[in-house]
């Protein structure tokens, strides 16, 4: 599992080690790593790092020491290093000075040609302007270096995150640099995992310089395979469909049957036992899937269940959103339902609830414009789920699940474009339901569902349009490839 940790944290952990280090030597384990990262960068771009050109955009601080420092050591192995100082006065001294005993210069101070006629030629751009305690966007004079760097062909790689961008909220207020890679210290960073801010950082490396990290306190969890296979419910041998978990879906109208088809698409392949199917959509259920319970009953009549799903394609159905939020046993409230649910309703549950909006509906249940939820995820995730006391899994580029009694939030980046397709979150809504009624938490059953769904849209697109039917028969391959089987 990678963690995420806020600056404060970092901060803390940096002053205890440093207490126990001799003077510099925290900078120099960092400078250390960024330069093996980066003279990979150059053996694949250049073909070399003997020769090549190399660019630091330094600004004052740490940030600008660490970039100074691993220049000085791709100096030493023949590169040709060139340093920018945005803040000639406030650069770090000892730096700025290993790196002209290794034979790198400063622009203006030998080195010939403008700062942007420099990135133009160079084979690597190293991004040092700002370190993790900067925020709202680069200042006036580091914009035409940003500019230059994007415009050029040089690789560009960001110290610790990407100048401008925000460390802890993944927030973009202004202009940054678009890394292609960043080079991070110690801990993944909340920004390098969540959009906005994700889409500047491109690949992350984490280089490990033994920050002691507090075990508890993380921000943001990230889930790898072997974490999702631990959660993944696997029959034993005295199995039956109902000990493996019924799972309901209530959803579908006339006017969207479609969406029934595909929610239950997903709760078959989710690991309950049986799909019980509630809703006017139960034909065209039946045809495409006759291992369907289908029930006309409505959801107080349909039979046990150990969890329901409400909501994709209801349409304006609110009794039998009312009717499921009713019952003693997990929820899922997605799309329509969504629209449809009482927040008070919502809030007297006393079982587990998982609502999974996408950035609109999150904006209307919070009462604020899409751009403010795509511009603050990790806020506006974490408002919906202490304002509705439910699980909240806000759907994006990147998933953010957040529970319901706080800690940590889950980030989930498998998906792929490809998934923005009609029908993809119904999938998901039945996938993710399908594991609360084999007995997952509602933070595992959407973060799980969440890592499945994404993989299956990688799977099932391979770089090429898929529809959600094609996602939702990616699901067992996405669930053996996490198995490792």
């Amino acid at each position: 599992m990678r963690t995420a940790y806020r600056v404060e944290t970092v901060r803390n952990a940096e002053r205890e080690l440093m207490a126990r280090l001799p003077e510099g030597a925290l900078m120099h384990r960092a400078a250390a790593g960024l330069a093996a990262a980066c003279a990979e960068v150059l053996g694949r771009a250049a073909g070399r790092v003997y020769g090549s050109r190399v660019v630091l955009l330094v600004g004052s601080g740490d940030n600008g020491g660490d970039a100074l420092y691993a220049g000085a050591r791709l100096a030493r192995r023949g590169a040709g290093v060139t340093a920018v100082l945005l803040s000639p006065e406030r650069a770090h001294g000892a730096g700025l000075a290993a790196l002209r005993r290794a034979g790198g210069r400063v622009a203006g101070d030998g080195a010939s040609g403008s700062p942007e006629e420099l990135i133009a030629r160079a084979d690597l751009v190293l991004d040092g302007i700002v370190g993790i305690g900067g925020a709202g966007g680069l200042r006036k004079e580091a914009v035409p270096l940003a500019d230059a760097a994007a415009r050029s062909r040089a690789a560009v790689v960001a110290v610790d995150l990407p100048s401008g961008v925000d460390a802890d909220s993944g927030r973009v207020r202004g202009d940054v640099v678009r890394a292609d890679l960043t080079v991070t210290f110690g801990t993944h960073k909340p920004g390098l995992l969540i959009d906005p801010a994700r889409e500047y950082a491109g690949s992350v490396r984490l280089v490990d310089i033994g920050l002691p990290l507090p075990r508890e306190g993380a921000e943001l969890e990230a889930l790898q395979h072997a974490d999702v296979a631990r959660l993944l419910p696997v029959p034993a041998a005295e199995s039956d469909k109902y000990r493996r978990g019924v799972v309901g879906v209530a959803a579908g109208s006339a006017r969207y049957p479609g969406a029934a088809v595909l929610a239950v698409s997903g709760a078959l392949r989710g690991g309950a036992g049986a799909v019980r199917y509630v809703g006017p959509a139960g034909d065209a259920v039946i045809a495409r899937f006759p291992e369907t319970l289908v029930s006309d009953r409505g959801p107080e009549r349909a039979g046990r269940v150990q969890a329901w799903v409400v909501g994709p394609g209801a349409g304006d159905d609110a009794a039998t959103v009312a009717q499921v939020l009713a019952a003693e046993v997990p929820v899922l409230i997605d799309a329509d339902g969504l629209r449809l649910a009482d927040p008070e309703a919502v809030r007297a549950r006393t079982a587990p609830t998982l609502m999974t909006p996408h950035a609109g509906e999150a904006a209307a249940l919070l009462g604020v414009g899409r751009e403010e939820v795509e511009g603050a995820r990790l806020d506006s995730v974490r408002e919906l789920a202490a304002r509705y006391g439910a699980t909240v899994l806000l759907k994006g580029s990147t998933t953010l699940v957040a529970g319901a009694r706080g800690g940590p939030v889950r980030v989930n980046a498998t998906g792929t474009s490809w998934l923005a397709t009609a029908g993809s979150g119904d999938v998901l809504s039945g996938l993710a339901g399908s594991l609360l009624a084999a007995g997952l938490s509602a933070v595992d059953a959407g973060s799980a569902g969440a890592y499945l769904h994404g993989l299956a849209g990688r799977f099932a697109a391979q770089g090429a349009p898929a529809g959600a039917h094609d996602v939702a028969e990616a699901i067992p391959r996405a669930w053996r490839d996490v198995r490792g089987e």
